[in-house]
C-alpha cells in the first residue's frame, strides 16, 4: 500500500508500507490494511503507526483528513510530524509550535512597535502644519 501525508510545510511521508495503524481522539483506533475497503475519516488529534517490514514510525497528526482507496491512502493534515515512536513525534510537534508561536508574538511586537511609530509620525507631521 501506498501512504501519503501532507501538510502545509509539503510532503511528510510518501513510501509503501504494510499497514498503518490510526488512532483519533474522537473516532478511536482502527487499522487499515492490504486490500482494504474504501474508507474515508477525519483525524482530529492522533497519530499513524505505519508498519513496513516490522518497523514502526510514527506520524503525530493534528486535523487531518484520511481517504484510502486501491491501496493508497492520502492524509491531508494541518500539521504532522514523523517519528520513531509517538513520544518523539509529539516532541517535535510541540517544538514546532512552540517555535511558531514565538515567532508570531514577535511579528506581534513588530507590527505593534510600526503601528506606534506611524501614529507618531502622523501626530507630528500634524503638527508641523500649524
Amino acid at each position: 500500500m501506498r501512504l501519503n501525508v501532507i501538510a502545509p510545510g509539503g510532503v511528510i511521508y510518501d513510501e509503501d508500507v504494510d499497514y498503518i495503524t490510526i488512532s483519533s481522539k474522537n473516532n478511536g483506533d482502527f487499522a487499515i490494511m492490504h486490500d482494504h475497503a474504501p474508507v474515508i475519516s477525519t483525524i482530529d488529534v492522533g497519530y499513524l503507526k505505519m508498519v513496513k517490514d516490522n518497523n514502526h514510525i510514527f506520524t503525530v497528526i493534528i486535523n487531518a483528513v484520511l481517504e484510502q482507496r486501491e491501496n493508497i491512502i492520502n492524509v491531508i493534515a494541518q500539521e504532522a510530524h514523523v517519528g520513531l515512536n509517538k513520544d518523539s513525534a509529539l516532541e517535535h510537534l510541540n517544538e514546532v509550535r512552540k517555535e511558531r508561536l514565538e515567532e508570531n508574538r514577535r511579528r506581534t511586537m513588530d507590527f505593534l512597535k510600526a503601528e506606534r511609530e506611524l501614529k507618531k509620525s502622523i501626530k507630528d507631521a500634524k503638527a508641523s502644519k500649524r
